[in-house]
């Protein structure tokens, strides 16, 4: 049985904030678990009382969160689940900035839409067109590690007129993009340094430098956008901290 919840019209929180926020409380506390078909948007606008287009923006922005998708000619259901109690795992890259005086810059080397890699577009997953990214990070005007990014154009739509170079990529994709990332995998190796990244890090062709791979996920599997750091070892760290979930 569904227990109508109120939305309060005297309150200064926006109509369709207050029904994301009912519908995600549903969800959340598995009154509606995933794989429940929640209520057209016809009985959401008599439950509640309001317009379609406010129940469209609350659906969409959770559907972009990953808490539910639509179906074509079947509707919307829950696509969230709780997670598991266990370990979180939390991740950053740090220069070696040691000193007391120490500047770090971010640099844009390219961005655009090209032909990726073989193994970019393989993570993924899409014959769509890719934005690729290229950032060298410079620390004390020495370059410390460049990142690639590729993003599917459909994920990321106003990716050309978005400033880049302040923030996160993963901000950006939280706050921008198509669908929220869920879940990160993660790949590290030692490589070796060689044509224009020994350039573009000033390396020696052959030096020793470490690599990160991250896919980024939505909460169903689709690939968001995949991310390379090639870090130069006598620069560079990667630190990784394990905090248990309660």
């Amino acid at each position: 049985m569904w227990i109508e919840q109120t939305v309060d019209r005297e309150s200064q929180q926006k109509l369709y904030v207050q029904i994301y926020t009912i519908i995600k409380g549903k969800i959340e506390k598995e009154e509606w678990p995933a794989g429940t078909q929640i209520p057209t948007e016809d009985e959401l606008c008599r439950t509640y009382n309001i317009s379609k287009a406010t129940v469209r923006i609350a659906i969409s922005e959770l559907a972009r969160e990953g808490y539910l998708k639509r179906q074509q000619g079947k509707g919307t259901f829950v696509t969230y689940s709780m997670p598991n109690l266990g370990m979180a795992m939390k991740t950053r890259f740090t220069e070696d900035m040691f000193e007391k005086e120490v500047r770090a810059d971010k640099e844009i080397l390219f961005r655009g839409i090209g032909e990726p890699p073989p193994e970019a577009r393989s993570y993924l997953k899409t014959g769509d067109k890719i934005y690729y990214i290229l950032c060298r990070r410079m620390v004390s005007g020495e370059p410390a590690y460049l990142e690639a990014s590729y993003i599917s154009y459909e994920m990321l739509p106003d990716v050309e007129e978005l400033d880049i170079a302040k923030g996160s990529l993963y901000s950006i994709l939280q706050e921008k993009g198509i669908k929220k990332i869920f879940k990160v995998i993660q790949t590290v190796e030692v490589s070796k340094a060689g044509g224009e990244d020994a350039r573009n890090l000033d390396a020696e062709e052959g030096q020793p430098v470490l690599v990160v791979h991250r896919l980024l996920l939505s909460s169903d599997n689709t690939p968001v956008a995949y991310t390379k750091f090639i870090g130069r070892s006598d620069k560079y760290k990667f630190q990784t901290e394990f905090e248990r979930i309660r």
